[in-house]
């Protein structure tokens, strides 16, 4: 099990660092950007941003999650190759005729996703620009996800860090440029970020043509077949597409019936979350290729419930942080005052994204068990609960409203997900430990709220005292098994040894 365990972290550490990185240039050119980008330009960003993934699920028709999941069933190479190719080629002919189809009537279709200035004349669609820019970065961003897969089911951490990286430091310099020296505002912000997508998957691709491009191998089999890859990957489709919906329906209401200004400061509050949006995209991208590689169903189980505790544990921790923190730290980061009630949304959206963590040990868990079209369910129910409670939300609480209706919906997910997958792969979540970790993070969080000040140093201080004692009072409530608590002094005891070693060496 600490196999496994270490393998998961190893991964974590590779798909963090570009994450890592990332989170840190974004946090440290928010004044930068909130000083150039009104929230209304903001806005435009984000809501295209959340378009371009949500168009990406439904083209790619689940090829992505069907070369996860069998890449490993047959460890011949060729026929792993093979299974890339065909993924490689399917995506590549897919997004090139969803960007024409999409591309071709950008007036009216930017319109429908921005919403329409007030006093524009009837006719004119002031976001085409933006719009387009979008539609590449569709296709850029679906591609370069399969490339990223390739290095992910070979556990080459060390060349996904370094292209992740590089995408990174491509889209920052350019969008910097593209916004301050030429004043493109909200174009300026996408076309940094999907060119350098677009010049990333066209440098893979070159890197990795003889496995994804060049035939002649005349390998065939079971693993190339469309009928399989198809039969596992469309039923995703839904239930993954339905999912990200709640990322676009708050969005859409927002703009519709706030305006895009609403949309920018929800936005900014999910920018925010970034912190637990990290730690989650990682686990998203290390936990599958670990989950279906455990070949041993019982050990599986195991591992998958050990693994949900540490999990909620980590993002628990880093929701009450955030919660607490949330008007110093847009303060700090914003320039312009118009950002400054954006913090009201920032403990529900963080909530919302831990609660998406757990959301992919389910899909790790019906994809093992090969009954995907459970998802579908257990999303549209989700997506269901979303709608009514944004309506009924939103009108009166804005923003905070959004943020609630978005975690309404992720428990009404993992609720139906648990009664539909449990029967097929039995798992015995650690439901004592895990109701724990709940009660006593959201008592702390709701104390320190209600109790501590809201302004000043002494605010911001004692929040961070709440935020620090949560650890200590899980452990003074027998939080950690004697294992861990075993483990944990072990590992401290080494950590002195070593200082005291490297201090008499000196």
């Amino acid at each position: 099990m600490s196999g496994y365990l270490k393998r998961l972290v190893s991964a974590l550490g590779a798909y963090q660092l570009a994450q890592a990185v990332s989170m840190v240039l974004a946090v440290l050119l928010l004044p930068l950007y909130t000083h150039y980008l009104p929230p209304s330009a903001y806005g435009i960003v984000e809501t295209l941003a959340t378009a371009v993934i949500f168009v990406s699920i439904v083209v790619r028709l689940g090829i992505i999650e069907s070369f996860l999941r069998f890449y490993f069933v047959d460890r011949d190479r060729a026929r792993q190759d093979a299974l890339a190719r065909r993924a490689a080629w399917f995506l590549l002919i897919s997004t090139t005729i969803a960007g024409v189809v999409l591309a071709v009537p950008a007036g009216p279709l930017s319109t429908l996703v921005l919403g329409r200035p007030p006093h524009t004349a009837p006719g004119v669609h002031p976001y085409v620009a933006d719009y387009r820019v979008a539609v590449l970065g569709m296709w850029a961003f679906t591609n370069l996800e399969l490339a990223y897969a390739l290095l992910r089911v070979d556990e080459r951490l060390r060349d996904y860090a370094i292209v992740s990286v590089s995408n990174v430091a491509l889209t920052i310099v350019g969008s910097v440029v593209l916004v301050v020296a030429f004043r493109l505002r909200a174009e300026g912000l996408l076309i940094g970020n999907y060119g350098a997508t677009t010049v990333v998957l066209v440098a893979l691709w070159w890197r990795m043509r003889h496995r994804l491009w060049l035939t002649g191998d005349g390998v065939t089999g079971r693993l190339e077949r469309w009928s399989t890859l198809l039969d596992f990957g469309l039923p995703t489709v839904p239930a993954e597409a339905s999912v990200y919906a709640l990322s676009v329906v708050d969005r859409q209401y927002l703009v519709h019936s706030r305006g895009l200004s609403a949309a920018g400061l929800y936005s900014l509050a999910v920018k925010l979350a970034g912190a637990i949006a990290f730690a989650v995209r990682a686990f998203q991208y290390a936990w599958p290729p670990l989950a279906y590689s455990i070949e041993d169903d019982v050990e599986a189980a195991r591992l998958y419930a050990l693994v949900t505790t540490y999990y909620v544990a980590l993002t628990g921790w880093v929701v009450v942080a955030l919660s607490l923190e949330s008007r110093w730290v847009i303060r700090l980061l914003t320039t312009r005052a118009s950002y400054f009630t954006a913090y009201r949304a920032v403990p529900w959206v963080s909530l919302g994204w831990a609660m998406y963590g757990l959301w992919v040990v389910f899909l790790v868990i019906a994809g093992r068990a090969k009954v995907t079209r459970r998802n579908f369910p257990a999303a549209i129910a989700g997506l269901a609960v979303n709608v009514i409670l944004i309506l009924l939300l939103v009108p009166h609480y804005g923003i905070a409203g959004a943020g609630v209706a978005l975690c309404g919906a992720y428990l009404a997910m993992l609720a139906v997900m648990y009664v539909l997958v449990r029967r097929v792969f039995p798992i015995r979540f650690e439901w004592r430990r895990l109701t724990h970790l709940a009660v006593v993070a959201a008592g702390l969080t709701v104390a320190g709220d209600l109790l501590l000040p809201t302004a000043g140093a002494g605010g911001l201080v004692s929040r961070a005292a709440v935020v620090v004692a949560l650890p200590l009072v899980l452990l003074a409530t027998g939080f950690a098994h004697r294992a861990e608590l075993a483990q944990t002094r072990e590992l401290l005891a080494r950590m002195r040894s070593y200082r005291v070693a490297g201090g008499g060496a000196r």
